[in-house]
């Protein structure tokens, strides 16, 4: 009997696992989906934002011989002799060009002198390089002879750092002072407080307008509440670049709504509300309403209104009764309506990019444009990693104090 029990128990136990590794595998797809599109690219941003071999390997042996430089003076003749002569190869090699990029990244203005140098270094025989290196580099250009060039070749040379970093935060290295804030420009840190707040000023507008359109929606019987709610979903039929650029058309100088201003007399000249963050923050509210509405949608569908009913046949006023007992029990909906606006709204490129302008711009578009003209994806990389750390700050906050298990999609 007992072997009989024993031999049924380790069917049954064969039988759960067969069904586990059949779910597995149903998820595996999935998975590697996500592995794919999600954290590989994650990956890779935070380790482009750290890994930059590229200058240790165009000039190696120079860098090998500022490891003995005092740092307050310039190099000594070995060390310029040898960056001549790598400078030199670069320009056969027609990698100078790369060169000039990196060293233009690391101190402002180098491109120029980097191309340059190599041109006139590259005119030198191997003889009179080997002869008279160092001293043509030196009268190549007098940015040459500043410690303040060299300390950034050192740092650019690094092949894991962290300055990228520094320069998202505006703060970078000085070789005596340390760490500090940069002096020439400071606008990452203002970009990123401008997106925070044009990102709460977009979800604070979709709660105050989302939150009565579905609270009347979920008091509709389910027809016409489900008729309206193809109204609310129906901008998603329509392309993203085809709503902003109809912002475009109503927002514009002569567009409709300054045509109809001027037309019924309210203003006397054309306001300008295009390329402002007031038109970023109008159409990004628009296009991120449905996300507001449809969660708040599904929670107050489910709640009983003979709660309210309750309440007041106690005693209570509507208003009262509406705060301590119909809104509290709307927050998950409202919760995760607004998480869902915020974070996507922080992210947000396109529409800031056509209806933004240089004043309605948020740190994608910098992020972008590091990535697609200055070619400078380490700094992109390290612009991204930063803005994905700020989500986790503010969404471990946002669990500290409300809860994220209280967030509800339906």
């Amino acid at each position: 009997m007992s072997s009989l029990t024993t031999l049924e128990a380790g069917q049954a136990a064969n039988a759960r696992n067969k069904k586990r590794l059949t779910a597995f595998l149903f998820v595996v797809p999935l998975l590697v989906f996500i592995l794919i599109t999600f954290v590989a690219p994650i990956a890779s941003m935070l380790w482009r934002s750290v890994h930059h071999p590229i200058v240790a390997e165009l000039i190696p042996q120079t860098l090998s011989e500022l490891q003995r430089w005092d740092g307050k003076s310039t190099p000594d003749r070995q060390t310029l002799q040898t960056f001549a002569v790598e400078l030199h190869k670069l320009n056969a090699e027609r990698l100078s060009g790369k060169l000039a990029e990196e060293f233009n990244r690391a101190y402002t203005g180098m491109s120029s002198v980097v191309k340059a140098s190599a041109r006139r270094v590259g005119r030198l025989s191997e003889s009179q390089l080997q002869a008279e290196g160092a001293e043509t580099l030196l009268k190549a250009h007098k940015n040459w002879e500043k410690p303040q060039l060299w300390f950034a070749i050192q740092r650019a040379g690094q092949v894991y750092t962290y300055d990228y970093y520094l320069t998202a935060l505006d703060l970078e290295i000085h070789p005596e002072q340390g760490i500090q804030v940069r002096e020439d420009t400071q606008i990452y840190v203002q970009l990123y407080t401008k997106t925070l707040n044009m990102a709460l000023v977009i979800t604070l507008l979709c709660a105050l307008l989302g939150y009565p359109l579905a609270y009347y929606l979920s008091g509709l019987p389910e027809n016409r509440a489900n008729l309206l709610m193809v109204l609310v979903l129906l901008p998603f039929w329509t392309s993203l670049l085809v709503r902003t650029t109809a912002w475009i058309a109503l927002l514009q100088t002569n567009g409709v709504i300054n045509s109809f201003l001027l037309g019924i007399g309210v203003i006397g000249q054309p306001y300008e509300m295009l390329y402002t963050s007031f038109a970023t923050v109008v159409a990004m509210t628009h296009i991120l309403l449905p996300f507001m509405i449809l969660p708040l949608y599904s929670v107050m569908r489910g709640i009983d209104p003979s709660y309210l009913r309750a309440a007041m046949s106690l005693g209570a006023k509507p208003l009262p009764a509406f705060a301590r007992i119909y809104f509290p029990m709307t927050l998950p909906g409202l919760s995760a309506g607004a998480l869902l606006v915020f974070i996507i709204s922080v992210g947000y490129y396109i529409t800031p990019a056509l209806v933004g302008g240089t004043d309605g711009q948020m740190i994608s578009n910098i992020i972008a444009f590091h990535m697609q003209r200055s070619n400078n994806w380490e700094l992109a990389a390290a612009l991204g990693s930063l803005l994905l750390g700020l989500i986790l700050l503010l969404y471990w906050v946002y669990d500290r104090f409300v809860g994220a298990s209280n967030i509800k999609l339906g």
